[in-house]
């Protein structure tokens, strides 16, 4: 029966070969979770670019859960297949017998042969750590999943670039934006236009182009154009008045009514449509009376033909600006706005860019540089072969108009032979040269 120091002495010596033993399996496990370990990292750091490369939406939570139960699977797939290399403490026991030099007497206190030994201050199984093999795999690992996580990457999603809107909508806004700067007609119907078409905007973007709000864009430009146009003929028709009356006088009274009549009719039409001229104006319009006129001094009645002028002919830049219709005219105007060719030979009054009768073809004759000299290509010459002996039939041959050599002598009476046969021809193409299919044929040709 063992004494109680013997059985502390086992204890002490079983314990330290247990020690070892793990020491010895954590080693082996270590060394086969490397190899994975790296790969797992490589393929982590590829997962990573691609999550952010096509702008996968991952909660980190859930990004971190991935990465930990993907290192836990490996870890205990390489688990398992270290396990078949472990070592048992009955075998580390042994190891450090050898390594210590205990001349087998762990082995013999283990069978039973032999008490064991007294603890010693410092078991020595043989093994080292080698720290270098052992810390580089992990920091790899994490090293490549830092780059996958912070290397710069180009996003594969095309960048989405919001919808071209009608170009409708642009020549609106551009005309309500040109009458809303000069202050040419009053706010309210600014406002009331703008209202419409941010109603239009605010449909979904696969609906701008749709039938119905294509169809509402064009009746609501077409009725703001015709708005403008009917206010620019009112207060052309205004001022035109206003320049009769200011040329003619009192000298005819009739005529004179006549104007102040086409003055008030105007007046009228300016008040009553949806778009009303520059309130300000529309105001001074009103307050005036058409019978007092004539009443206005020279300089009183220029001001108002100036200010009905000025607001007709904004509005005629207003329909003008952002419609499109005159975009070949713009393209082919010169820098000058005045459409005139500077080319060579033009010249004022030749007519070029203007629709002029001598405007000529209408192209630029140095276009591609300084003209040339014409080669006259497609005129016909004569070829001349000097050596005969390598002549042509056609070369030697020559061609000239002539005339017939005609007998004018007069003609007279002659007797004529007799007949020595009858005409058989008819019968020897029908007879001898036809087979019956094209005797048939031209028999049915005739009939």
């Amino acid at each position: 029966m063992d004494t109680p120091s013997k059985d502390s002495n086992r204890q002490w010596w079983q314990g330290q070969a247990k020690r070892t033993a793990r020491r010895i399996n954590l080693a082996w496990w270590l060394e086969t979770l490397a190899t994975p370990l790296i790969v797992g990292g490589l393929a982590g750091a590829a997962g990573l670019l691609v999550i952010r490369n096509r702008e996968i939406e991952l909660p980190p939570a859930m990004l971190a859960g991935v990465i930990g139960g993907a290192v836990l699977l490996i870890g205990l797939i390489c688990w398992v297949v270290a396990a078949r290399r472990f070592e048992k403490p009955e075998r580390s026991l042994v190891r450090i017998e050898a390594t210590m030099e205990m001349k087998n007497a762990l082995s013999a206190a283990t069978a039973g042969v032999a008490p064991w030994p007294a603890p010693v201050p410092e078991v020595d199984p043989g093994v080292r750590w080698h720290w270098p093999r052992l810390v580089v795999p992990p920091l790899a690992a994490l090293a490549l999943l830092a780059a996958g996580l912070f290397i710069p990457v180009s996003s594969a999603k095309t960048p989405t670039t919001p919808p071209e809107q009608p170009q409708a909508w642009k020549q609106l806004d551009s005309s309500l934006e040109h009458l809303s700067k000069e202050e040419l007609v009053d706010e309210k119907y600014l406002e009331e236009t703008r209202k419409k078409l941010e109603e239009l905007k605010a449909q979904k973007e696969e609906q701008w182009f749709s039938h119905s709000s294509l169809e509402a864009t064009d009746s609501l430009k077409k009725e703001h154009r015709s708005e403008m146009d009917r206010v620019e003929q009112e207060l052309e028709r205004a001022e035109k008045a206003l320049e009769s009356l200011e040329k003619n006088g009192g000298a005819n009274q009739a005529e004179k009514e006549r104007q102040l009549n086409e003055f008030q009719q105007a007046m009228q039409g300016l008040q009553n449509g949806a778009m009303k001229p520059n309130p300000e104006l529309l105001e001074q319009l009103k307050q005036m009376d058409p019978n007092k006129l004539g009443q206005l001094s020279k300089e009183q009645m220029q001001q108002l033909r100036e200010n009905l002028k000025k607001n007709a002919n904004g509005m005629k830049k207003g329909q003008g600006d952002g419609q499109g219709d005159d975009w070949s005219d713009e393209l082919l105007a010169d820098e000058n706005g005045d459409g005139e060719g500077k080319g060579p030979g033009d010249k004022p009054g030749n007519g070029r860019g203007k629709g002029g009768v001598n405007r000529g073809p209408g192209h630029d004759p140095g276009v591609l540089g300084n003209e040339k000299d014409g080669l006259e290509t497609g005129d016909l010459t004569a070829v001349e072969s000097r050596d005969l002996s390598n002549a042509l039939p056609g070369d030697l041959l020559q061609l000239q108009d002539g005339e017939h050599d005609v007998d004018k002598s007069g003609s007279r009476i002659t007797q004529g032979g007799n007949t020595d046969a009858t005409g058989a021809g008819g019968d020897r193409v029908w007879k001898d040269s036809l087979d019956p299919g094209e005797q048939k044929t031209l028999k049915k040709f005739f009939e």
